[in-house]
């Protein structure tokens, strides 16, 4: 009889917990830090700052608009993304993407680029107006992403291609490869799941 009572009690305390918790999600171990402020411009010449994300799951990742590798794809896997959320019916999600070439990326330039990719505007924010230091250093210290000038002789910037979960309180949550790496296919089901839990559930806690 104690024996019953004595697991029923386990149990109960089980269900509390779940109950309780919302870290369905869990940050990665080089992750779960809050991102530092900025003010900056996005496509349209206005002002952004991370306290324009407040309320919303965000994905981030760098691009520019001159690359000639890894951002076409990059950024046609982050628009199917944002196609597999709306059909889906998500509402409180964002998208941005900080440019590594700040000096050439305006906001007219950035706006033309995102037109190719034909999501809705209100969704994806593409970023710039601050000097080439600022982003190296923002990358580094917010992501754990490099972001290196472009070797002699050309005008290909070196940058991170991952994709960053962020959440409703702007702590960045996790990684996952923005493109096909070998073997491994982009993640895209995963990165839809994972923001449409964030929606659902909330932020993490701390």
């Amino acid at each position: 009889m104690k024996k019953g009572i004595f697991l029923c009690l386990i149990a109960s305390i089980m269900l509390i917990t779940s109950a309780c918790s919302n870290n369905a999600i869990e940050p990665d171990s080089q992750f779960g830090n809050k991102m530092q402020s900025f003010n900056v411009t996005d496509q349209n010449g206005d002002k952004f700052s991370q306290k324009d994300m407040k309320g919303k799951v965000y994905i981030a990742n760098f691009i520019f608009t001159n690359c000639e590798t890894v951002c076409p794809p990059m950024s046609y896997n982050m628009s199917t993304v944002i196609d597999e959320l709306e059909k889906d019916g998500v509402k409180d999600y964002g998208v941005i993407s900080f440019s590594v070439d700040p000096e050439n990326d305006t906001p007219k330039k950035l706006k033309e680029y995102i037109k190719q990719y034909n999501v809705p505007a209100n969704k994806w924010t593409l970023l710039t107006n601050y000097d080439f230091k600022f982003i190296k250093q923002y990358a580094e210290d917010n992501f754990k992403s490099i972001v290196a000038p472009p070797p002699k002789g050309s005008t290909q910037v070196t940058h991170g291609t991952s994709f960053y979960l962020i959440d409703q309180n702007g702590k960045i949550i996790k990684s996952y490869s923005g493109q096909d790496a070998g073997d491994k296919k982009f993640p895209k089901s995963e990165i839809v799941a994972d923001v449409k839990t964030l929606v659902e559930e909330g932020p993490i806690e701390d």
